[in-house]
């Protein structure tokens, strides 16, 4: 693949054969961008589990960069009443069910109280190619309503890690401060090291890099 100048003259700053700190490497994704759009600050995590295991879970980061979610929450009654009171974006039940059905699909994120999967459940199809069903794993299938919406509100974000045991994840834009990205980072990692598997022998994080959407990437020096 052919890289255009600007992209040959970002990656003549990188040191191939070095490991950068988290700090070093913030600083110096910052300093190469050549873009005049925003761009989205990205790290990648090669995790040493093995194909049967299932590394996912959800946070918060302490410093947001995207727009506040819409939020979508499925429920009846009291908790469709505590939905709206935490701020969700469309709250219903079997009407909302029909609504998707027919196309809808003005939302960023779902919740649903577990009494209201069984109708839930029939937008497989629609929801699932799209990730936005409703999952315990996720926290987005769960009766406290109130606590799920205030959190995605806040910017919840989920990870997961690929077939290849490789985790993506959005960190901050370029425009960010670095200490922010680095804080983001620095989460991001903690809460991923939480789900190392028991059975793991040697290193969880086999190595990571961080690069923006247009720049090239680095390694970067990780501590479990």
């Amino acid at each position: 693949m052919k890289h255009g100048k600007k992209y040959r003259e970002a990656f003549e700053k990188v040191d191939v054969d070095k490991i950068y700190g988290i700090q070093e490497g913030v600083d110096l994704v910052k300093a190469m961008s050549f873009v005049k759009f925003d761009e989205t600050v990205e790290v990648s995590v090669n995790l040493n589990i093995k194909k049967s295991q299932s590394i996912r879970d959800t946070f918060v980061l302490p410093h947001q960069f995207a727009a506040e979610k819409r939020v979508l929450v499925f429920a009846k009654g009291e908790k469709a009443k505590e939905a709206e009171e935490a701020g969700a974006a469309f709250v219903g039940a079997e009407d909302l069910v029909e609504k998707i059905k027919g196309g809808w699909l003005d939302f960023d994120i779902c919740v649903a109280t577990p009494d209201m999967m069984r109708e839930v459940g029939k937008l497989g199809p629609v929801l699932g190619r799209r990730g936005l069903m409703p999952n315990p794993k996720t926290r987005t299938v769960t009766m406290d309503v109130k606590g799920a919406v205030a959190e995605l509100k806040l910017g919840r974000i989920e990870f997961r890690a690929d077939k290849t045991g490789v985790v993506h994840l959005a960190v901050g834009k370029v425009s960010m401060q670095s200490d922010h990205v680095k804080a983001n980072i620095d989460t991001f990692l903690g809460e991923l090291s939480k789900k190392r598997p028991s059975d793991v022998k040697g290193d969880f994080i086999k190595s990571a890099s961080l690069s923006s959407t247009m720049g090239p990437g680095l390694k970067l020096q990780i501590q479990e």
